[in-house]
């Protein structure tokens, strides 16, 4: 199995030090970008010398929003999987993103597992 190229949206540095650790320890992931800002990470996905197979975005980052990230990327029919981490996985949060095209949301206190087995079966589909 190939690894699956992620890019990571996340405004806290601990957060994105120990998810990258995570995904890259217990998943076929190799983590090639990050940013911390909605305007940081538009840019780096918008660069056609970048890929990912998929974008793990958080929504609230310190300047714009994961959701102004999921709304760019679904207006350009971005070609890679999208998926949300974050503290504020309410079923509203869910329904919003679910219709910005993100493939699932995941809840940062308790569904670490979850992203972690969504990405081995991510990286399965792409292999």
């Amino acid at each position: 199995m190939s690894n699956l190229l992620a890019f990571v949206v996340e405004d806290s540095p601990v957060i994105q030090e120990n998810l990258i650790a995570a995904l890259e320890e217990m998943a076929p992931v190799k983590v090639v970008g990050t940013a911390v800002d909605q305007a940081g990470a538009l840019h780096w996905l918008g660069d056609a010398t970048n890929r990912c197979d998929i974008a793990i975005i958080d929504i609230f980052l310190r300047q714009g929003s994961g959701m102004g990230v999921l709304r760019a990327l679904h207006a350009a029919a971005a070609p890679f999987e999208r998926v949300v981490l974050t503290n504020y996985a309410t079923a509203d949060i869910r329904r919003q993103c679910l219709e910005l095209g993100a493939s699932a949301v995941f809840d940062k206190s308790g569904e670490i597992d979850a992203l972690v087995d969504h990405c081995v079966a991510s990286a399965a589909r792409h292999a």
